[in-house]
This record gives C-alpha cells, sequence and structure tokens, in this order.
C-alpha cells in the first residue's frame, strides 16, 4: 500500500517557516537531512498517526527565490471547528487571509511565510492541524484519476461536482482515515497551468523501493529518476500533469 508519506514545499527562509508552522501549527521537528547545498526538514504534529503524512521544508542555500505557480493548490489540515481555529490563528497574528464566511463556513485558508496555501477543513480523525490533504490541479480529471487509480492502487472515496469544476479525492484502499488523501481539481474551462518551483513533491511510502520502481515502470509510468540515480534511497516518477511523485523507503 503506498501510503502518502509527506509533502514538500521550498521555502526562502528555513528558521522562519519552522518558526511558523511550530508557532501556529504547533508542529514538532521530527527529522532533519543536512546536505552541501540543501537541507531538508520534516514536520507534523507531536501525536502523528502512524500513516499520517509529514510536511517537508527544503531550503537550499544558495538563496534562490521560487515563483508559486498554480499547478499546486495547497495542503489541507485538521481541526474540530474551522471557525475555532480561524480566530485562534487570527489571534496568534496569523494573516486574515480567507476567513470561514467567505468560504461557506465549512473551510478556511491562511498562507505562510512563502505563500503556501493551508486549507483549514472540519474532521473529526487525526491529530489537530495533521494534514488532511494536498491539492493538485489537473488538465484532463479521466487522465489523472486513472493515472493515480492504474500507477498507485488508489481508489476514490469522494468527489464534488460543481457548476465550474469538480474535486476528487484520492488514497490508498485500506488505508486509515488518519492518511493524507490527494486531491484532484479539474476547472471545466479548459485552462492550463505553471508549475513553480516552490512546491515540491508528495512522496509515498514503500517497503520495497525497486520492486515498487519495477512495478510502476510495468504499468506505464513515467522513469524520472530511478533508484540508481538516487543511491538506492528513492526515486521518482511524475503523474500526467507532471507534478513529482517521489517513492521513499518506510
Amino acid at each position: 500500500m503506498l501510503t502518502l508519506d509527506h509533502t514538500m514545499m521550498r521555502v526562502e527562509d528555513l528558521e522562519a517557516s519552522i518558526e511558523w508552522y511550530q508557532t501556529y501549527l504547533d508542529y514538532e521537528e521530527k527529522s532533519r537531512w543536512e546536505a552541501d547545498t540543501f537541507t531538508n526538514v520534516f514536520l507534523g504534529p507531536e501525536d502523528v498517526h502512524d500513516e499520517g503524512a509529514l510536511l517537508e521544508l527544503t531550503y537550499n542555500h544558495d538563496g534562490r527565490a521560487y515563483t508559486m505557480g498554480d499547478s499546486w493548490g495547497h495542503i489541507a489540515v485538521r481541526v474540530e471547528d474551522v471557525y475555532d481555529a480561524y480566530e485562534e490563528l487570527m489571534d496568534e497574528g496569523v494573516e486574515d487571509y480567507r476567513d470561514p464566511d467567505s468560504c461557506g463556513g465549512s473551510y478556511a485558508f491562511v498562507t505562510d511565510p512563502d505563500g503556501h496555501e493551508i486549507e483549514i477543513v472540519e474532521r473529526d480523525h487525526g491529530a489537530k492541524w495533521s494534514l488532511d490533504h494536498t491539492m493538485l490541479r489537473v488538465e484532463d480529471a479521466d487522465e489523472a484519476i486513472g493515472w493515480y487509480t492504474r500507477k498507485l492502487d488508489y481508489e476514490m472515496f469522494r468527489r464534488s461536482e460543481h457548476d465550474s469544476f469538480a474535486l476528487y479525492f484520492l488514497k490508498p484502499e485500506g488505508a486509515a482515515d488518519e492518511a493524507m488523501s490527494v486531491e484532484l481539481t479539474y476547472n471545466y474551462d479548459g485552462r492550463s497551468y505553471e508549475m513553480g518551483d516552490a512546491w515540491g513533491h508528495v512522496a509515498v511510502s514503500t517497503d520495497d523501493l525497486h520492486e515498487t520502481w519495477d512495478e510502476l515502470l510495468t504499468r506505464g509510468a513515467e522513469d524520472y529518476r530511478d533508484p540508481e540515480s538516487c543511491d538506492d534511497r528513492y526515486a521518482f516518477t511524475k503523474d500526467p500533469d507532471g507534478h513529482e511523485i517521489e517513492i521513499v523507503t518506510n
């Protein structure tokens, strides 16, 4: 089962980003990887579920800036009451972005220091502020849904059709409620999207990297960065819209 392991974002000030997530979402640092040219920091709630996903912040040491693009949408975090949670964030000094009233009363949005959008959703499961889903925009809904179901064995467990767009939520069959899902957003107007580089990838976890990689290639997944090119530590493929999918071992 290829459970979603983490979502990676690139940040321009690592310490400011860590402080923001620790201060406002009560995240703690779970692990860190220091390399010569970059640093990866993994964050999540103290009581994150065994199948829960983490947030990976990537900081490149060369001081580069990033473009947000619109192919990636947001991450979503869980709370019991969206109004209480949004008011709590406002009281603590988070910038007012999209309050619950402006979103029909069922969700809200804030942004982190780099402008990544964070949706606040009401759930009756999962630790407070834990990752509920990552939203990706797609240009062909049928093709994208087919890719995640065929390549990753994901199933659609929720869908929402509207006048101008549709939302499709997918994750592995049998995954815990607390596991993160992927939300595919399809706009009916046929628009195309820019990838940008402020978002990096979503990662799925497996017990056997090479076996999973071989199975993905058998199913027609793109051979983008194979395990050997990544020192046999991880690998990457891409979905039909170019979103990078990392494969990591449990």
